[in-house]
């Protein structure tokens, strides 16, 4: 836990996957071919708390949804690639976009298209139910499984290594 908390003390920007992780990873298609996902308010919670202790946040997501879309808009995420397959280029391009450097980075993924950036940054988180090959290279795993509660713990981890937590959860009582 040391390690993470060193790691999470410079990041400037925390970048979510979408399915797997955001959600539980289940496609839900309706008759009419629309699809729609179901979200944790808990991450969303948690997101908002981020954002408002000066993080930067973006989405990269393989797959295109106006779901999608909608939900970063009611968070305040301020960066979303949707139907990025390398979402090492993405990460590249935000890095030149934020004038940042890797190391200031944290991703949140958890299959194999999210490998390269876990590698990439300064931390790489998988979450519980992500694929064993990409739990093995990330730097920690969270408790929780992709949408239920992952994306929270991995906020309120950056928050923690960066003294902000408390403040942030203050702001409740």
């Amino acid at each position: 836990m040391d390690e993470l908390l060193a790691r999470g003390r410079n990041i400037r920007l925390a970048i979510f996957d979408v399915d797997g992780v955001l959600t539980d990873g289940k496609l839900y298609f309706l008759a009419d071919g629309s699809e729609f996902k179901t979200f944790n308010t808990l991450d969303g919670q948690g997101i908002k708390m981020l954002i408002g202790s000066g993080v930067h946040t973006a989405i990269i997501s393989g797959r295109k949804s106006p779901v999608v879309e909608q939900r970063a808009q009611n968070l305040g995420i301020q960066h979303v690639y949707q139907g990025r397959e390398d979402k090492l280029d993405v990460l590249k391009e935000l890095l030149v976009t934020l004038n940042m450097t890797p190391e200031q980075v944290a991703y949140l993924g958890d299959d194999l298209p999210d490998l390269p950036a876990i590698r990439r940054v300064g931390l790489g988180i998988a979450v519980a139910n992500a694929n064993d090959f990409v739990r093995q290279h990330a730097h920690g795993i969270t408790q929780a499984r992709g949408g239920e509660g992952a994306a929270r713990e991995f906020c309120e981890l950056i928050m923690r290594a960066q003294g902000t937590l408390d403040t942030a959860r203050s702001a409740y009582l």
